[in-house]
């Protein structure tokens, strides 16, 4: 009978709270970590009353997972909570990291697995950075998760949908683990100044300042936050004085900006160079430069060069949205984004960020039309649709005296002869019927070029033969 999702299962386990007080030489991250599901930050999606993963474990039922979420939300945490909360007695809990673990090391955790079955007892095997594991590595997964031999939980900073393979992706839940807020690691930057046991129990005092210092620079990261506390206090602990019998006790140590401040160092961004963070970044800069949001845009480059990002990455980007986006609007976007790219690439670093900037404030600002570019996409569709539909005869070159005589070349109009350059002649296979497909847009420049192909429209229309 399923269990009620009852309270108890935010309950500090007891193996849990006897290895935190065991664990004081470990690093405060790791002394910090929840000991029970009510502990966990940032999370209440997850883990609050009613929500998916507490009812699952409340009804009885502990299916593989996969915790999707970045650096230091708490996804190894959770993983060994919910083994310690599984249905019955605590499962049987093994740990591997996909960087140094391999089919060899699963086999082993597979036997063992087998034989704990044998006696009732379940395993979970826990795989950090899963998307580590190759394709022949996540298969070999498969048959014993579906087996039930194992319960796989599987912790990954890559988005599953891309980095974990389908059949083994289907057989498991998927919960997402957000980023820490400012105030979710302020509160644990708090309880470790406060906690007695696995933290600095009230030795050190700290200004708001500092704290919400170290909560802003920290970037959703627990692990982060916590050790740039720690580093805090060692400065501070470098220069306070050392109590003696004979001393009185000595007042809190002072944790100040300034201190914090050198404790945090320089910030490092969230960013990898060909994975989900990079593309995330890169959509919402071109995406801000087509909403004609300059602050936006250059916030996004920012976050692409100041996280390592090919410069020359971002110069090829502004190429293509210039025609994509701005096109014909402003015939002057594309030379300008041209010339960008060759100043970024004879430039380099630093001083390309500057050709980088002029270029996406100039193509934010700049009028948008797409119209040439969904022209092509009609015109393939007429491609696709009519298929290799015979070139008119006058559009033909006659190369040959053969081919002038098949009527290669005849009927055709020199447009320079005529007084206005313009010919009347249709120059479409005369299959493709239909709407045409360029249609300018009333934007910048590209105004004047609807008006003026309005009328010549409208001028070769009046020439068909009646």
């Amino acid at each position: 009978m399923p269990r009620d999702d009852t309270p108890d299962l935010f309950a500090v386990p007891a193996p849990l709270a006897a290895r935190a007080t065991s664990a004081l030489g470990a690093p405060l991250a790791e002394r910090m970590r929840p000991r029970s599901l009510g502990e966990i930050a940032g999370q209440a999606h997850l883990v609050a009353h009613g929500a998916p993963l507490r009812a699952l474990i409340g009804a009885g039922t502990l299916p593989s997972l996969l915790l999707w979420g970045p650096p230091g939300c708490g996804k190894t945490t959770l993983a060994r909570l919910v083994a310690q909360a599984a249905p019955g007695r605590a499962a049987h809990f093994v740990a591997l990291s996909a960087v140094s673990a391999g089919v060899k090391d699963v086999r082993e955790v597979i036997v063992e697995a087998e034989r704990l079955r044998r006696n009732g007892e379940r395993t979970v095997l826990f795989l950090d950075e899963i998307h580590r594991f190759n394709r022949a590595q996540q298969d070999a997964l498969l048959p014993h998760v579906e087996s039930g031999v194992i319960t796989l939980i599987g912790a990954t900073t890559e988005n599953p949908s891309f980095e974990v393979i389908g059949p083994l992706l289907s057989r498991c839940r998927v919960f997402t683990l957000r980023a820490l807020a400012p105030s979710d690691l302020l509160e644990l930057v708090e309880r470790a100044l406060a906690e007695p046991e696995r933290g600095y129990g009230g030795e050190v005092a700290a200004e708001p300042d500092a704290l919400a210092a170290i909560a802003d620079a920290a970037d959703g990261d627990a692990r982060r936050a916590l050790g740039m506390l720690e580093t805090a206090v060692a400065f501070l602990r470098t220069r306070g004085a050392p109590n003696t019998a004979a001393a009185p006790p000595a007042p809190p140590l002072s944790l100040t900006l300034e201190l914090a401040r050198r404790a945090i160092g320089e910030r490092t961004l969230l960013h990898d160079r060909d994975r989900e963070e990079h593309y995330n970044v890169a959509s919402a800069f071109i995406k801000s430069l087509r909403a004609s949001d300059p602050d936006a845009a250059l916030y996004y480059l920012a976050r692409l060069l100041d996280a390592g990002d090919d410069p020359l990455f971002a110069a090829r980007r502004l190429m293509i949205f210039a025609s994509e986006d701005v096109s014909n609007a402003d015939p002057a976007a594309l030379p300008l984004a041209v010339a960008c790219h060759q100043a970024v690439d004879r430039l380099g670093m630093p001083e390309a960020r500057i050709p980088l900037a002029q270029a996406t404030a100039y193509l934010a600002c700049a009028p948008k039309s797409n119209a040439s570019y969904l022209a092509l996409g009609r015109a393939s569709e007429a491609v696709a649709k009519f298929g290799s539909a015979p070139v008119p005869m006058h559009l033909r070159n006659a190369v040959t005296a053969f081919m002038k005589h098949e009527g290669y070349g005849a009927g055709y109009q020199y447009a320079h002869d005529a007084p206005d350059a313009f010919v009347a002649a249709r120059n479409l296979p005369s299959v493709v019927v239909g709407e045409p497909f360029y249609r300018p847009s009333e934007h910048g420049a590209e105004s004047e070029l609807k008006t003026r192909l309005d009328a010549l429209r409208a001028r070769r229309e009046s020439a068909k033969p009646k």
